[in-house]
């Protein structure tokens, strides 16, 4: 109830410009599908009112504390492997000091690579954490987008030094 926009709007342009702030949706939508669409956009936690001012305590700091434990890579300014240089908090990245253009989701993607470096991520996990669902097993989407980061931020994009792909398991990002 909002003005302009609604809590599923708001949620969904944070996220979208890789606001990792959590969001709790407090509000007087209690439908199942409701609660569904909000966590897929991107909340972190969903009430619906009426609710005991103990319980909205309660699950306030449970947000706060998973933020404590597990500190992202994000949270520092900026971030460089070989040529490129990203900073996350103004969503900005270079390559050889010439602006990159990516797209909100390729940004998304590059800071997931980047918060998980060394980790191979299967395309269930991407789909799940970046894009915010599960998508069918022969979904093209993260092979696609991968693609795209390869052409944009690799020195050679058909011998990729930094998003590398670790055969029938997913890629890995060892920048």
């Amino acid at each position: 109830m909002l003005p302009r926009k609604d809590g599923f709007d708001v949620c969904r342009d944070l996220r979208q410009r890789g606001i990792d702030t959590p969001i709790l949706m407090l509000t007087a939508r209690g439908q199942v599908t409701d609660k569904v669409a909000g966590l897929k956009l991107g909340a972190d936690d969903y009430l619906t009112k009426p609710f005991e001012m103990t319980e909205l305590q309660a699950r306030i700091e449970a947000l706060l504390r998973r933020g404590r434990a597990a500190p992202k890579v994000s949270s520092s300014r900026t971030y460089q492997f070989g040529s490129v240089f990203v900073d996350f908090r103004r969503a900005e990245v270079t390559r050889d000091g010439k602006a990159v253009e990516l797209s909100a989701r390729e940004f998304q993607l590059l800071r997931h690579f980047v918060e998980h470096r060394g980790a191979t991520l299967s395309r269930d996990e991407l789909l799940n954490e970046v894009w915010g669902y599960h998508a069918m097993p022969a979904t093209r989407t993260v092979d696609v987008h991968v693609a795209w980061l390869r052409q944009k931020l690799e020195p050679n994009p058909s011998h990729p030094q930094f998003i590398v792909t670790v055969h029938r398991l997913g890629y890995k990002f060892v920048g």
